[in-house]
């Protein structure tokens, strides 16, 4: 039965846990042949060389583009991961043959990036394409750091281990991501060995431009879909839980168990993704379950994630949300009875490429739930010159989710909650098929609204 495995950056950086809890040594009860691991790279190694996931502070890409003296920045970058190499040498890296494979690569890299500054130079080719490919050339190295010594490690344990790399360094075919995966795994027999595949892979419609930092679940959802996997698992630091422990508390979170891939959908689209949707939406369509499971907590069955699961019980699953958002509100007289006066504005969003997470309406107003990083001055000034009244304000929105939710006092029950803790609602939102409650609440309450609602909704 065979399973296509993703392990995320933090799991990666603490590889003795992942080879102990994970992939087990030989004669171990975990220890078995018939899975594929899809690797990210090691923690915060993409955010030097792209930009920090979450403040966005800048990291190679940006000096790269910026005209700025990258190449002291790349000498780092190659000491930062020869440091990372020294951390798992007890556990069987051979420091030597990985510091020589890495280099090389870093060396390679600052001569593309060379070339490709006096390709921008010339004025012959437009530059955007070329920053594109930049993008993409420097995302690669951190999984095929991370692969290569995995690798390395396993087969000085003594496991049979084999290298996919999906980054198409030194590979000038034209080739589809699709079409990549499907060749390097040809001649691949996962019954024979533990295969690790680097989590970038390269395409020419470009994995970076199509979807930004998810890339990696692309990678393993494909790969999944593509060998017809038994089942996708993703090992994380953390189990998919009632709410973030960070806020609750490690005690208060209590691990889903079960739960369904529209439930996925409806955390991706607050930010607080199980899984990338666009990785999310071929395993579902192929008929793939999903198993969320705790790097830490290897002997947890984790939360396992299927099409048509309705829970057998009426209960909230999780509380999520985020206090990154703002609320642009229109307010305009004549939009009581026009028909299709919202057209304009969606219009006016969708040519600054902003979607937004939820919407409320009345007879005059329209507001609209945007993320905070999405917002353009360009766009707040056009909206005002063409409407009476536009409030934007800053907020944070709460959700409750569910897969088997649809009952008459679940709603009510988490409006007073909110209201017996003084917690006020701006917006409200829940549509027909009633899996995800969205309220709308001011921005400095979003912490105290998620500990009591997942106090009295999860834990009660």
């Amino acid at each position: 039965m065979l399973t296509v495995e993703k392990i995320g950056g933090t799991s990666m950086s603490q590889f003795h846990d992942v080879l102990k809890n994970i992939i087990g040594y030989p004669g171990s009860p975990s220890f078995h042949y018939g899975r594929i691991f899809v690797v990210s790279a090691y923690a915060g190694v993409t955010n030097i060389l792209l930009e920090d996931k979450k403040t966005k502070a800048q990291g190679i890409y940006h000096r790269f583009i910026n005209g700025e003296d990258y190449q002291i920045f790349m000498d780092s970058l190659l000491n930062d991961l020869l440091q990372i190499n020294k951390a798992f040498t007890d556990i069987g890296l051979d420091y030597e043959l990985c510091r020589e494979f890495i280099t090389d690569r870093i060396v390679q890299t600052k001569a593309y990036l060379h070339s490709m500054e006096d390709i921008i130079a010339s004025g012959y080719v437009g530059r955007d394409s070329i920053f594109s490919a930049v993008r993409e050339l420097l995302a690669s190295i951190g999984e095929a750091h991370s692969a290569f010594n995995s690798v390395n490690i396993l087969r000085n344990n003594g496991i049979s281990a084999e290298l996919v790399d999906l980054t198409g360094f030194r590979d000038s075919k034209q080739l589809s991501i699709s079409e990549r995966i499907e060749q390097s795994f040809k001649h691949v027999n996962p019954s024979e060995a533990i295969i690790i595949a680097t989590g970038y892979t390269k395409g020419k419609e470009g994995i970076m431009r199509e979807f930004d930092r998810g890339y990696s679940e692309i990678t393993f959802s494909k790969i999944a879909t593509h060998l017809k996997a038994h089942e996708a698992i993703i090992h994380k630091e953390f189990h998919l839980s009632s709410a973030d422990p960070k806020i609750v508390g490690v005690d208060k979170a209590v691990p889903v168990g079960r739960t369904n891939y529209d439930v996925a959908d409806q955390l991706a689209d607050i930010g607080m993704e199980a899984i990338h949707p666009s990785a999310s939406k071929p395993l579902e369509m192929a008929g793939i379950n999903l198993r969320l499971k705790n790097t830490f907590e290897p002997d947890h069955p984790g939360t396992l994630i299927t099409k048509d699961y309705i829970g057998p019980e009426a209960k909230i699953e999780i509380i999520a949300g985020s206090d990154k958002i703002m609320v642009v509100e229109i307010h305009d007289t004549s939009m009581v009875g026009e028909i299709g006066f919202d057209l304009e504005i969606m219009q006016k969003f969708r040519e600054y490429n902003i979607s937004y997470i939820m919407k409320a309406t009345n007879a005059n107003s329209i507001s609209l739930v945007i993320w905070e990083s999405d917002l353009k001055d360009d766009l707040e000034a056009e909206l005002r010159t063409k409407y009476q009244t536009v409030t934007v304000k800053k907020a944070a929105i709460v959700c409750v989710i569910g897969s088997n939710i649809a009952l008459p006092n679940v709603l009510a029950r988490a409006s007073n909650t909110l209201a017996k803790n003084n917690i006020n609602v701006n917006c409200v939102s829940q549509s027909l098929r009633q899996v995800n409650m969205q309220f709308v609440i001011d921005r400095e309450m979003y912490a105290k609204a998620i500990v009591h609602l997942n106090q009295d909704l999860c834990l009660n």
